[in-house]
C-alpha cells in the first residue's frame, strides 16, 4: 500500500460531514470541531495533490464533463470551500488600522466578555449619518467576535419610530443593553461605557444611588424645570436603583448605598448629619456633593476635612459662556484628564455656579483633580447687585477657576477594602430637568456617578481619542462666523456677480 492508495477523498468528506453535524449538536465544542474540519481540509487537499494528473486528465474528457463523476469533483471542491468558509467565520482575523488602535479591545473587556453568564441583546438606535454610527458598528463587531452571547441590532429611529418610542429613545446614538429583565442605556460608543454596561447588566444585584433629603434639596419626583425626575430616569436606565434617605431620621447612611448624593441643599446640614456622612466616606463610601452659590448649607466643616473649600461669589465668564446668554451661564469646555472626563465630547452648561478651592495641607492624604475649569477670561463675582458685573481686583477672584473636583485617597486600600471617593461640583442646576438633556450635562453627570459607583478594574482601560470632536462656538467665535458666513461671503458673491455681468456687457 502506498500513499496514493489511501482514500483521502472519502476520509475528507466523512470528516467534513462529521464536523458539521458535531457543531450543529454541540456548538460549545468549537475546538474539537475545528480540529476535525482542519483534518478534513488536509485530506481533501492531499487527495487533489496526489491525484492531480488524473484529475486533470479526467476533467478534460468529454464524458466526464457531462457524467456523474464531474458531479463528484464539484462536490469535492464545494466541500473544500465550505470547510474554508466555516473555519474563516469561526476564527476570523481582523486588523485594526484606526488611529490609536481605537477598535482593539482592552484585556479588561476580554475578561468581561469571557465571563458573561447569559445572553445580552444590544439595540443601537442610530442613523448612518450620525457621528456615532461607525464607532458603534465597528466596536460592537469586535465585541460580538469575542463573545457568542451578544446579539447586536441597529435601528434607525426615523425609519422605525414606533420601536424608538417603545424604548423611550429621546436621543440618537443610544445603545440599549437588555438581559434577564434588566435594561441599561449607553450614550457614547466608548469602550469604557460599553464594557461598564456589560459588567453591570451581567450582575443580578443592582448598585444603589441614594439622594439625601430634608434640606430643601431638589426633588427626585418633581417633573417641573427645577426637579430631578429626568436624572432619576436616566440613572434607572443605567441599571441603578435610586432612592432617598433622611439622615435626620437615620442613625447612619444605609449600608447598601453605593453613592450618596447631596443635590443642591438649601438649608443647613446639621453637625450630626455631617458626622454620619464623614463616617460613611471613611468606610469606603462615595459622595457626590452639588452645592450652589448663595446657599447656607453649613457643609464647609465637612468638606474641609478633605481639604475642599467652597469659594465665594458667582462665576462669571466672558469667553466660555452660552452665546447671547447671561454672563453666569457658563459653557465649560476645559476639562482635566481624568476617568470622568476622558470621553466627554460636548461642553457642559453650568448656570449660576461657584468655584472650588483645595487646601493641600488639610487634604494631604487625598489626590485632588479639578475636573472642569472656567476660561482665563473669568472671575468669581462677589457683588451681583444691579447685574452690572465687572472684575474688581480687590474683591473678586480672578480665573481660571475650577468648579468641579474629584478626590480619592493617595494610599491604596488593602485588598478587599472599599476605596472612598468624593466629587464636589459648585452647581446643581445643570442636572435639573431644564438642563439635563443638554448633551454635555447628561454625559458629565452619568460619567461622574459611574466613576463613583463602578468597579475599579474598568478604570484601567486606557482612554482613546474620540472620533467626534464637536465645535461649540463661544460668543467671540459666533460673531466671527456671523460676519464671515452671513455678511462677507454673500457680499463677495454679489461683487463677483456684478463684475462678471459688467465684463460680459462690454463683449
Amino acid at each position: 500500500m502506498n500513499v496514493k492508495s489511501l482514500p483521502f477523498g472519502i476520509i475528507g468528506i466523512v470528516l467534513g460531514l462529521g464536523g458539521a453535524i458535531g457543531y450543529s449538536l454541540r456548538p460549545d465544542l468549537l475546538g474539537a470541531v475545528t480540529l476535525v474540519e482542519l483534518s478534513a481540509l488536509i485530506c481533501l487537499i492531499g487527495f487533489f495533490i496526489l491525484h492531480f494528473d488524473a484529475v486533470k486528465a479526467f476533467s478534460g474528457r468529454r464524458t466526464t464533463k457531462m457524467g456523474l463523476n464531474s458531479v463528484l469533483m464539484v462536490l469535492l471542491f464545494a466541500a473544500i470551500l465550505g470547510i474554508v468558509n466555516f473555519l474563516a467565520s469561526r476564527h476570523s482575523v481582523r486588523w485594526d488600522w484606526s488611529e490609536n488602535q481605537n477598535y482593539t479591545l482592552a484585556p479588561q473587556t476580554h475578561r468581561v466578555l469571557r465571563s458573561l453568564p447569559r445572553e445580552v441583546k444590544i439595540t443601537v438606535f442610530t442613523r448612518e449619518k450620525d457621528p456615532g454610527y461607525q464607532a458603534y458598528k465597528q466596536r460592537l463587531e469586535s465585541y460580538r467576535q469575542a463573545s457568542t452571547k451578544l446579539t447586536v441590532e441597529f435601528i434607525d429611529p426615523e425609519k422605525q419610530p414606533k420601536i424608538a418610542q417603545t424604548y423611550g429613545i429621546f436621543r440618537s446614538d443610544t445603545a440599549v443593553f437588555e438581559s434577564n429583565g434588566q435594561t441599561i442605556r449607553v450614550m457614547a460608543p466608548s469602550e469604557v461605557e460599553l464594557t461598564g454596561a456589560l459588567l453591570r447588566i451581567s450582575k443580578d444585584a443592582k448598585k444603589r444611588i441614594v439622594f439625601a433629603e430634608g434640606h430643601s434639596e431638589r426633588n427626585l419626583e418633581d417633573k417641573e424645570r427645577n426637579g430631578l425626575s429626568i436624572a432619576k430616569e436616566a440613572l434607572i436606565r443605567q441599571g441603578y436603583e435610586v432612592g432617598t434617605v433622611s439622615l435626620l431620621q437615620e442613625p447612619a447612611v444605609p449600608s447598601d448605598t453605593t453613592v450618596l448624593v447631596l443635590a443642591g441643599p438649601r438649608r443647613t446640614v446639621t453637625a450630626e448629619e455631617q458626622d454620619r456622612i464623614h463616617a460613611y466616606v471613611e468606610k469606603g463610601g462615595h459622595l457626590l456633593a452639588l452645592v450652589d452659590p448663595d446657599t447656607q448649607t453649613g457643609l464647609d466643616p465637612l468638606l474641609a476635612r478633605w481639604g475642599i473649600g467652597l469659594g465665594p461669589g458667582v462665576l462669571v465668564d466672558l469667553q466660555d459662556r452660552l452665546a447671547a446668554g447671561d454672563l453666569t451661564a457658563l459653557l465649560v469646555r476645559t476639562f482635566t484628564e481624568h476617568e470622568i472626563t476622558q470621553d466627554l465630547t460636548s461642553a457642559v452648561l453650568f448656570p449660576l455656579s461657584r468655584h472650588i478651592t483645595f487646601d493641600e495641607q488639610a487634604g494631604k492624604d487625598w489626590d485632588y483633580v479639578p475636573l472642569a475649569r472656567t476660561s482665563a477670561n473669568s472671575w468669581a463675582e462677589t457683588n451681583m447687585q444691579g447685574r452690572v458685573v465687572s472684575l474688581s481686583e480687590t474683591e473678586d477672584v480672578k480665573g481660571p477657576l475650577p468648579l468641579a473636583a474629584a478626590l480619592s485617597p493617595k494610599k491604596v486600600p488593602e485588598e478587599g477594602t472599599a476605596r472612598p471617593a468624593v466629587v464636589v461640583i459648585g452647581n446643581s442646576t445643570f442636572v435639573t430637568n431644564a438642563y439635563f438633556n443638554f448633551p454635555g450635562n447628561s454625559d458629565f453627570f452619568l460619567h461622574t456617578t459611574g466613576w463613583l459607583a463602578e468597579e475599579r478594574d474598568l478604570i484601567a482601560i486606557a482612554p482613546k481619542e474620540p472620533a467626534l470632536r464637536p465645535f461649540t462656538p463661544n460668543p467671540l467665535q459666533e460673531r466671527v462666523l456671523l460676519y464671515v458666513q452671513v455678511i462677507a461671503l454673500p457680499l463677495m458673491t454679489l461683487v463677483t456677480g456684478i463684475m462678471v455681468w459688467r465684463k460680459r456687457r462690454r463683449l
